[in-house]
């Protein structure tokens, strides 16, 4: 099992940069990839990128590529999310997850078997 907490998150003006942090607890890190989604008020959970248990393959959902970058560090056991060029529509709560499938690149949220708690991005205009 693995737990997971994330930070960085906060409020920016729009064309700011960001990076959000995922913690995870136990020594089984690099067995998992991972995910991070995000959800706007009234909006499903909507994927927002992927990396494999490597950090060799990742994949981003149109609407942030170019403008994000997904990484991890085993040896520390969190995964990050630079954000840059932020705008507005970017708002939202942010999550970070793990699969138990150290390929897969799930765009899916209902693939993932844990998940952290959120933190807020705010991007005012």
């Amino acid at each position: 099992q693995v737990q997971l907490v994330e930070s960085g998150g906060g409020l920016v003006q729009a064309g700011g940069s960001l990076r959000l942090s995922c913690a995870a607890s136990g020594r089984t890190f690099s067995s998992y990839a991972m995910g991070w989604f995000r959800q706007a008020p009234g909006k499903e959970r909507e994927f927002v990128a992927a990396i494999n248990w490597s950090g060799a393959s990742t994949y981003y959902a149109d609407s942030v590529k170019g403008r994000y970058t997904i990484s991890r560090d085993n040896a520390k056991n969190t995964m990050y999310l630079q954000m840059n060029s932020l705008k507005p529509e970017d708002t939202a709560v942010y999550y970070c997850a793990a699969v138990r499938s150290p390929e897969s690149l799930y765009r899916s949220y209902m693939y993932y078997d844990y998940w952290g708690q959120g933190t807020q991005v705010t991007i005012s205009s």
